[in-house]
């Protein structure tokens, strides 16, 4: 447990992780090496994610009841602020292949050995905690409009919410409170667990360098954003089953967009012997683009 950090890395200082300037193309190589990734052991891949459409079809279920129902959708858009904890596994298929290993599926489960497995975890309660917030806005929001009381059915509630004035506010400022928390997800997720999963780092040191790539490729990462967005939705419309393939090829692309925008680091990959070396905070004159 010597090695145990979450803030910062083995170091015990943060260091400043040089970002690159990405441009669409980039975005597109990132979506075609993926689904490259996804190809090359579709079934293992699919294997891996088929807990997330289950969970998914669990949540439409649970749901059903009138009490529950005016959740339903922020479950559903909900469940993918936690995606970049999922994909976590397929990060490390991605990065085994990059480096020529064995990439079966059991090899996902290597992320445990990861030096920032706590810093892993620190971001995976981060973005529960992000889940519930979510949920609670929500549900604050149709409570604001509708009142505490359940939809006396579901016809009723579908009709309430797209033929009222009350269901026209629910759908706007529900739409504002999601798109404020998906952005917060994308700029210090979207890079973070691959970063991790890499190097030995901590949260916060992800977390700088996924806002910092955001903030210098805001273009790219929007359309990445959108694009993840749509994936989804279209995943999630045959019983969510789709998500069995979407999220394998997101999971997969996130990798390869990890290592267009973070600089290479001299710290040497898990089944290597390159030397580690890094750069303190401080040390570093600014970010470095290209």
């Amino acid at each position: 447990m010597s090695n145990f950090h979450v803030i910062a890395g083995a170091g015990g200082r943060p260091v400043e992780l040089a970002v690159r300037r990405i441009g669409y193309r980039d975005i597109e190589d990132a979506l075609r090496r993926g689904l490259d990734d996804f190809m090359t052991k579709p079934s293992h891949y699919v294997f891996l994610c088929l807990i997330y459409p289950l969970v998914g079809v669990v949540l439409a279920a649970w749901t059903s009841g009138h009490n529950a129902l005016p959740m339903l959708f922020p479950l559903m858009s909900g469940f993918a602020l936690i995606g970049p904890l999922a994909g976590v596994g397929l990060y490390e298929i991605s990065r085994r292949r990059e480096l020529g290993m064995d990439t079966s599926w059991r090899h996902a489960l290597e992320v445990r050995h990861s030096p920032s497995i706590p810093s892993i975890v620190a971001m995976g309660v981060f973005l529960l905690c992000l889940f519930v917030l979510w949920l609670l806005a929500a549900r604050a929001i149709y409570i604001w409009q509708f009142g505490d009381q359940a939809p006396a059915s579901t016809g009723t509630f579908f009709r309430d919410l797209f033929t009222t004035p009350q269901g026209w506010m629910v759908i706007v400022w529900g739409n504002i409170a999601g798109f404020v928390f998906a952005v917060i997800v994308l700029a210090t997720t979207v890079i973070s667990f691959p970063l991790l999963l890499d190097r030995d780092a901590g949260a916060y040191e992800a977390v700088a360098t996924s806002v910092r790539a955001v903030a210098a490729n805001p273009g790219p990462m929007a359309v990445w954003g959108l694009i993840v967005a749509a994936l989804l939705i279209v995943g999630s419309i045959p019983l969510f089953a789709g998500l069995a393939v979407v999220v394998p090829i997101l999971g997969h692309a996130t990798w390869h967009l990890y290592r267009k925008v973070v600089e290479p680091s001299d710290v040497p990959a898990r089944g290597t012997r390159s030397r580690a070396k890094s750069r303190p905070l401080g040390e570093v004159s600014g970010s470095k683009y290209r």
